[in-house]
């Protein structure tokens, strides 16, 4: 690869966002012609049976000219969900021993909780 070569696929600028087993990358790079550009990448590690990992990429290349639009559609579509959601993170749902809370015919929310209604057996009372 010639020095010109190394030179046009060198980051200008380079961020790194860890979230959980997800990574984001947001990169400045130079175009052919001496511009910048933007490449927002997610790395996401998936984990094998027998514990060897691989990554999926997947990568947005976003140029000036589209910057305003973007990030207006990124404000709105983000304060969209805040205004119905809060700003909450509603995290359990994704662990795996969550269990849906039970709604009432009066809509209160009664926690469902699995260890109330375990009974302990003895293994002499078998």
């Amino acid at each position: 690869m010639s020095e010109k070569e190394f030179v046009e696929q060198e980051e200008i600028f380079s961020q790194v966002l860890r979230a959980g087993r997800r990574t984001y990358f947001f990169d400045v790079r130079e175009t052919k012609a001496g511009d910048y550009y933007l490449t927002i990448t997610e790395s996401k590690k998936f984990t094998h049976d027998d514990g060897s990992f691989h990554y999926k990429k997947h990568k947005i290349y976003l140029y000036k000219e589209d910057f305003d639009a973007f990030k207006e559609m990124l404000n709105s579509s983000t304060d969209f969900i805040i205004n119905e959601k809060g700003e909450e993170v509603i995290s359990e749902r994704h662990q795996k021993d969550f269990h849906k809370a039970k709604v009432e015919e009066n809509g209160e929310v009664i926690e469902n909780n699995t260890t109330e209604s375990f009974t302990d057996i003895s293994f002499e009372d078998i």
